[in-house]
C-alpha cells in the first residue's frame, strides 16, 4: 500500500515538473552611457560599457600622427565606432612609445619606464589591464601605457602632484565593467586619489591606467550612446598616433 502511494506521489511530482516550462535565465547588461561629472574636484567626461556586449579596439596610424585621421571623431567614424579616446604615447618623430597592436599588427617595443607600466588588451572576448611584467604582448588589440592610477581599488602612491594637464585614462572594475574618460586639467596624483574606489560611471573603479594626456587628450561619443553627442578636442591639440575605439561585439 505504502509503495503504491509513494509511486503515485512520485508520478504527480514528475508530471508537475514536466508541466512547468523551462525558463531561460536572462542576464541584462547595461548599455553604454556617457556622463559628465565631477569626482574629487576634477571635472571629467566618462563613457561606461559592459565588455560582454561591447569592446575597445585599437586604431593605429603606421605612418604617424594625423596621416589617416586628423582627430578622434574621424577615427571612430571610419569603423562606425560608438565612442573613442586618444590612446598611447608616441615620440616626437611619431613612433609609438611602447607596444601597440592593432588588429594583430604590432608596432613599437616594450617601454620600461612608468609610461609603459601597464598593458590593456582585448583577446578572444577577454579584456583586462595587467602589469607589463605579466604580459607576453600577444593579443589582437593591445596598448602599453602608464602610469597606473589605481590598483586593487587604491590610489597608486608616488605619482606627480605638481604638473597639471588634461588627462585621458581607462578604468575597470575587475569584472566586465569598463570606462574611458577625459578630464579637466589635474595632476596624476590628484586624479589617482579622486578615482580609486570611486564610481563616476556607476561602478567602483578597481584598476585605472593613464593614457597620453595634455595636448593629446581628446574624446568622441556618438549620439547613439545615451548622453552622447560629444566631441571634445581643444583647438590647440596635436594630432595623435593611435586611438581606442568602442564598438559592439
Amino acid at each position: 500500500m505504502m509503495k503504491r502511494i509513494f509511486l503515485a506521489l512520485t508520478s504527480m511530482l514528475l508530471n508537475a515538473v514536466a508541466a512547468e516550462p523551462l525558463r531561460a535565465i536572462v542576464v541584462e547588461t547595461p548599455a553604454p552611457r556617457c556622463v559628465t561629472t565631477t569626482v574629487g574636484g576634477i571635472a571629467m567626461q566618462c563613457v561606461s560599457f559592459d565588455s560582454r556586449t561591447h569592446f575597445m579596439r585599437v586604431l593605429d596610424q603606421p605612418n604617424g600622427p594625423g596621416t589617416q585621421w586628423t582627430h578622434v571623431q574621424a577615427a571612430a567614424e571610419s569603423v562606425s565606432g560608438l565612442a573613442a579616446i586618444n590612446a598611447g604615447f608616441f615620440t616626437p618623430q611619431g613612433k609609438p612609445l611602447g607596444v601597440v597592436i592593432a588588429n594583430g599588427k604590432k608596432a613599437g617595443s616594450n617601454n620600461p619606464s612608468s609610461l609603459g607600466a601597464g598593458v590593456w588588451y582585448e583577446a578572444h572576448g577577454k579584456t583586462a589591464i595587467i602589469r607589463r611584467e605579466r604580459c607576453n604582448f600577444n593579443a589582437p588589440h593591445l596598448m602599453q601605457a602608464g602610469p597606473f592610477l589605481a590598483e586593487k581599488s587604491s590610489a597608486v602612491k608616488g605619482l606627480d602632484a605638481a604638473k597639471t594637464s588634461a588627462r585621458s585614462f581607462i578604468a575597470w572594475d575587475g569584472g566586465t565593467m569598463w570606462m574611458m574618460a577625459r578630464t579637466a586639467p589635474c595632476s596624476l596624483s590628484q586624479l589617482a586619489n579622486a578615482i580609486a574606489g570611486a564610481s563616476p560611471a556607476g561602478f567602483p573603479i578597481q584598476t585605472a591606467l593613464n593614457l597620453d594626456g595634455g595636448r593629446s587628450a581628446e574624446m568622441f561619443v556618438s549620439d547613439q550612446v545615451e548622453g552622447g553627442g560629444l566631441f571634445n578636442r581643444p583647438i590647440w591639440n596635436n594630432p595623435v598616433r593611435n586611438f581606442l575605439i568602442l564598438q559592439k561585439r
